[in-house]
């Protein structure tokens, strides 16, 4: 589960966890605009002391306006994660991640979860962030990972 295309030094992390053993990806992308409200987004940016960014989160695209992006988002993401040898495929999620989550491993049988996400110091606090979410849901070993920056 990812929330922002994935980078190169994301991409080889993931695809190296396992070492040379042979790994399938299912990627699921939210629209970041629809993960949590600005606000919880912009205490994010300041406790990063990325102040432009926690400025800009209004402009953040949200419904219609971010299916676009996170379309492009996904398919990058799954092209550099083939482009690296690994099968993926994925999905835009827009309503109900979690159940979505729980019937996509149930359906490739997947060994593990990897949430690729930025820190969410808020959301983390109260074990509201995705992954902490997920450990309870989708019955699978859930790993947090922090997506690297470019």
């Amino acid at each position: 589960m990812i929330e922002k295309p994935l980078t190169p030094d994301d991409v080889d992390f993931v695809t190296t966890l396992h070492g040379d053993e042979g790994v399938s990806f299912v990627v699921l992308l939210q629209p970041r605009g629809d993960q949590a409200d600005a606000l919880l987004r912009a205490i994010d940016d300041v406790a990063l002391g990325e102040l432009k960014d926690a400025v800009h989160e209004g402009e953040e695209p949200e419904g219609e306006d971010a299916h676009a992006p996170a379309e492009l988002a996904l398919e990058h993401s799954v092209r550099a994660l083939r482009d690296a040898g690994s099968e993926a495929v994925g999905q835009v999620i827009e309503r109900h991640p979690l159940d979505k989550l729980k019937s996509v491993v149930e359906e490739a049988n997947a060994d593990e979860v990897i949430v690729l996400t930025a820190p969410h110091y808020v959301e983390e606090f109260f074990h509201r962030d995705w992954a902490s979410r997920a450990r309870h849901k989708v019955g699978v070993p859930v790993l947090k990972l922090f997506a690297h920056s470019e």
